[in-house]
């Protein structure tokens, strides 16, 4: 079939080589389209993007109790995604204990975090690429400083709260469950989708 479209082409002249190509690509296309196949874009790593832009992500999902509040943060070019959130380490008795003094945490993806069924709000910021290595380093720094948690003072909204204060979010209140927190912290910024940090950070 595709050689029916290549000899067409050089029998009647006067077609370019640029015009042949598309003559075979739609017919490859026709004959995908036939056997049920889609034809598919390229590999992200085969076209043509720029360098950025990046990204943090405020979120909140579901959990046993409140819910939970935490960051996805990247490029908005590539599907990988890094997280970052503070929580307890371990079972329910480390969360409950958690209120009533610190306890051992950990920073980083916790159960239901990459599942988008139980997500239940969601504020994306974008950066330069030079002002997201300032965030994204800032937000490693927190990840390897944040050792303990504390359902009061160091909880998971405090958490994201202090990376939106370095990118120079206005933020709400710790004390909100996740879901509102990040909500509330999308209205008090307008909803601005760009931020620019300043010079000295």
């Amino acid at each position: 079939m595709l050689g029916c479209f290549a000899v067409a082409a050089l029998l009647h002249g006067g077609i370019q080589s640029a015009a042949a190509s598309e003559v075979h690509k739609r017919a490859a296309d026709a004959n995908a389209l036939a056997s049920g196949e889609e034809s598919k874009p390229a590999p992200l790593s085969t076209r043509k993007l720029g360098k950025g832009p990046y990204y943090v992500d405020f979120r909140a999902r579901t959990a046993a109790s409140w819910g939970h509040a935490f960051v996805w943060y990247g490029k908005t070019s590539e599907r990988k995604v890094e997280v970052a959130g503070l929580t307890p380490a371990g079972d329910t008795a480390a969360y409950m204990l958690g209120y009533v003094t610190w306890v051992p945490s950990e920073t980083g993806a916790s159960y239901g975090d990459l599942d988008p069924d139980y997500l239940t709000a969601s504020y994306r910021v974008y950066l330069s690429e030079p002002d997201a290595k300032k965030v994204f380093a800032y937000i490693q720094k927190l990840k390897a400083n944040s050792p303990v948690w504390s359902a009061e003072v160091s909880n998971c909204t405090a958490f994201i709260g202090d990376i939106a204060s370095f990118m120079g979010l206005k933020t709400p209140v710790r004390w909100l469950r996740p879901e509102n927190y990040v909500n509330k912290l999308k209205e008090m910024n307008g909803g601005r989708q760009m931020v620019s940090l300043s010079p000295e950070q």
